[in-house]
């Protein structure tokens, strides 16, 4: 009798474990799984962008891993799957989910997206990051997205620039008449103004064309990123500093549609794996400038130099004539660029007692 009774208690009770284990794996099985492809405006190998801490293929591993693998995404470089920048195209129209580039690739399609990646004369990394994730940026980047049916996170930052390389030595503002440069964004249109020849050229593009002579400048990014593409082997004249672009924000653009089809905690691995991938690619440019620049400038020939004197305050007044301009033409450009100078305006008042201070070695 003894035995049986524990026989039985014993089959009770793993008849009770399997109930009640039961629901936890239907549960587990009925988590949606998720499989998006994402297009990129750059190419396979680019440091920052395409490979390496913080970059887009850093993007997707942490995305998978931080969903258990629920959400899977295939990464496609510049040309694997549509052009550099066929990125908005793809995405609006479903081809895609998402893409990596920058919002002021989208210029044409909306003046107001350039502010979302980076405003001559604006702000540094520092305080375009405070804008967007507690400033009000992030929710007017949705409202510029939202007619195109696409919504954009930030998921990187190259910080502070350079001005770019030059073939010859820049004069004055007499050098800029009729001076082939590939610049994107706002300041090509700043620089169209001084009789620049514009020329907006996706990353895997600057090289040939500067040394083939196709153009006479070029503007990339920074020391690090512009030793990777060979720019010092075309061009040794190195300006500074990167008045059009004091920050440049990194795009991960998402098909909307799509996006809300996420659940929430899918959306929230998204949202956080891309702020991981902003703060430290800023880190990663960071390590990597100062060596990059020493290099450059002891074993490489390149020459450092400052904007001639008279050239700044003149790219000044054609920014923010230009801007305005715009502003006054559309109201959705007005709203943001009010946005953006507002917030920039009450930061600099911090700043100037805090940053500013230790930057300029007052302590």
């Amino acid at each position: 009798m003894t035995l049986k009774r524990r026989d039985i208690l014993k089959t009770g009770a793993g008849a009770l474990v399997g109930l009640a284990g039961a629901p936890m794996i239907a549960r587990a099985a009925d988590k949606q799984q998720f499989h998006w492809r994402m297009t990129s405006a750059y190419p396979s190998g680019s440091p920052f962008y395409s490979t390496g801490p913080g970059s887009a293929s850093d993007f997707v591993k942490r995305v998978e891993a931080a969903s258990g693998g629920r959400l899977k995404i295939d990464f496609y470089p510049a040309g694997e799957l549509i052009p550099a920048l066929g990125g908005f195209d793809a995405v609006r129209g479903g081809t895609v989910q998402m893409n990596w580039g920058n919002a002021y690739f989208w210029g044409g399609r909306s003046f107001a997206a350039q502010y979302f990646t980076a405003v001559p004369f604006g702000m540094d990394v520092m305080t375009v990051n405070a804008w967007l994730y507690h400033g009000g940026g992030q929710a007017l980047w949705d409202e510029v997205y939202a007619d195109f049916g696409l919504k954009a996170l930030p998921a990187g930052n190259t910080g502070m620039q350079m001005t770019g390389w030059f073939k010859k030595p820049l004069e004055g503002l007499e050098s800029f008449k009729g001076l082939r440069m590939r610049i994107p964004g706002l300041a090509g249109k700043v620089y169209e103004q001084l009789g620049v020849n514009v020329k907006v050229l996706p990353g895997g593009e600057i090289f040939p064309a500067l040394e083939r002579g196709v153009i006479d400048a070029a503007e990339f990014v920074g020391p690090y990123l512009d030793r990777q593409l060979g720019l010092q082997n075309a061009a040794s004249h190195y300006y500074t500093p990167g008045w059009h672009e004091p920050s440049n924000v990194s795009e991960l653009l998402i098909n909307k549609a799509a996006w809300q089809q996420l659940p929430d905690d899918l959306k929230a691995v998204v949202q956080n794996c891309a702020a991981a991938c902003n703060e430290i690619s800023f880190a990663w440019c960071n390590a990597n400038n100062a060596a990059a620049l020493n290099d450059l400038t002891q074993n490489q020939g390149v020459t450092v130099h400052q904007l001639p004197e008279g050239v700044l305050p003149k790219l000044r007044e054609l920014t923010m004539d230009t801007l305005s301009t715009h502003a006054a033409e559309d109201q959705q450009v007005a709203k943001v660029h009010k946005a953006y100078f507002d917030f920039k305006k009450q930061a600099k008042g911090w700043l100037d007692v805090s940053e500013k201070v230790v930057l300029n070695e007052n302590l």
